[in-house]
């Protein structure tokens, strides 16, 4: 672990705007500041994600962080203020990227790979992922930020079912959202509430199961949904 080697506090960023993308073509990730305040920026989330991982959301401080980081104090401090503006920093950053879903040429196959995505990174150690979710129950500003970032997957994911009713998998009136809610939601009760040992076979039988229902229609826009 470092110790605070900044003098002077690193100037103060603009605040970030949750993203926005198009529901088939995401918008480019946003340009930060370049140069030290960005190095110091990644140093600082970089810091915030180790703590988080070795210590959970009750032994994450501003100073812990700051000494992890190897910044002073006061950056942290004049910066994000406190650990719910740190975390919903480090989710905000999540989503300032690139990432696109799986592109396999089925559904199914779209959705286990997604699958596979989440439960690699809800597995991982330290568990980041993991401690992040239970840190947005204890954490306002985390909540908000964990909030935006799903509905910006989500979004971003409308194109895997846009592809499945164009290639004549779906019908068209198909709700992508519950759909997507559906497959995925398996994962995250298995993995978190229940706890369970790691199963490689959930992601396929929570893509599969989805498919099924959804090629049946059971995922149909109600006529009073919006949009419809």
């Amino acid at each position: 672990m470092t110790t605070p080697t900044d003098p002077e506090p690193e100037a103060e960023t603009a605040p970030r705007t949750p993203p926005d993308p198009a529901r088939t073509r995401p918008s480019p990730p946003r340009r930060r500041p370049g140069g030290r305040t960005a190095r110091v920026r990644a140093q600082v989330l970089d810091a915030v994600r180790a703590e988080l991982g070795a210590h959970g959301y009750d032994g994450l401080t501003t100073d812990g962080v700051a000494a992890r980081a190897g910044v002073h104090r006061t950056t942290v401090y004049r910066r994000w203020g406190d650990v719910g503006a740190l975390l919903a920093d480090v989710l905000d950053a999540a989503g300032d990227d690139d990432w696109q879903p799986p592109d396999t040429g089925s559904l199914e196959e779209d959705l286990t790979a997604l699958n596979q995505e989440i439960q690699t990174a809800m597995t991982a150690q330290p568990p980041v992922m993991e401690a992040l979710i239970a840190a947005s129950f204890r954490s306002e500003k985390a909540a908000r930020a964990q909030r935006r970032l799903w509905e910006d997957r989500y979004t971003r994911c409308d194109i895997v079912v846009g592809r499945a009713v164009r290639r004549g998998e779906l019908p068209p009136d198909t709700d992508a959202r519950r759909l997507l809610i559906a497959a995925t939601a398996p994962l995250y009760h298995h993995l978190v509430l229940l706890r369970t040992p790691l199963d490689p076979r959930l992601p396929r039988h929570a893509a599969r199961t989805a498919t099924l229902a959804a090629a049946a229609g059971a995922f149909a826009r109600s006529p009073s949904a919006p949009g419809t």
